[in-house]
């Protein structure tokens, strides 16, 4: 990496810039299921599953995003992108931090270059990205067979370690110097890709990240 490279700005998004998560993501799509009747016994069934999977993301990412998205197997790929649109006015939208705009701002004057980084899924953050003036973003992708998904994630998973490596790799690519970029993130999980730069920001952080920002002296903020 030429170390005299520019700037960037690397954003986890769910719970630091919006405060959405991938649980109100796909109770979202499961509402909207329609047709037969195992179709409906599905959405029923993928509903009562939401609290399991809040609680799963919290002792470990990895763990949820093998199981959580196998939830989307059998989904009609057409179906799921038309919604999209539909979930960023609903749903993604409204849940922007107040914060948000003015930080994207301020990172834009700076000459950052924006990026998002993030377990949700490509098609569903495409319109948030596009609305927010990021300029790049790394999403999870699901498989599809025949236009149905299969209930896996294509490589790389964006979790934890791979957010940092797809971090490094980008900034080779393009020439950007980490040392003088920043990364926002709200959990833990985000520890590898919040280190590799030189300020990693805690953004409403939950009780682990507070105490390792404090620990380091970095800076904590507040989007709400």
């Amino acid at each position: 990496m030429n170390k005299n490279g520019k700037a960037a700005s690397f954003y986890d998004l769910e719970g630091t810039l919006v405060s959405t998560n991938l649980v109100h993501t796909l109770g979202f799509y499961a509402r909207r299921q329609q047709g037969f009747f195992s179709t409906v016994k599905k959405s029923v069934g993928t509903l009562a599953k939401l609290p399991l999977f809040g609680a799963t993301d919290l002792y470990s990412r990895n763990v949820f995003n093998e199981f959580f998205f196998r939830s989307y197997e059998g989904e009609s790929e057409d179906r799921l992108r038309y919604f999209s649109e539909e979930l960023f006015e609903e749903i993604l939208k409204p849940a922007i931090f107040d914060g948000t705009p003015d930080l994207i701002k301020q990172s834009k004057k700076l000459g950052h270059r924006q990026i998002v980084i993030t377990g949700a899924l490509d098609f569903s953050v495409k319109p948030l990205c596009d609305y927010l003036g990021i300029d790049d973003f790394a999403a999870n992708r699901l498989e599809f067979v025949n236009g149905y998904a299969t209930g896996r994630l294509l490589p790389p998973v964006m979790a934890s370690a791979t957010k940092a490596k797809w971090i490094r790799e980008y900034a080779e690519k393009h020439d950007i110097n980490l040392s003088e970029s920043y990364a926002y993130s709200d959990s833990i999980s985000d520890l590898p890709m919040l280190s590799i730069v030189g300020h990693p920001v805690a953004v409403s952080p939950d009780f682990r990240l507070k105490q390792t920002a404090l620990q380091h002296d970095w800076a904590i903020l507040d989007l709400k």
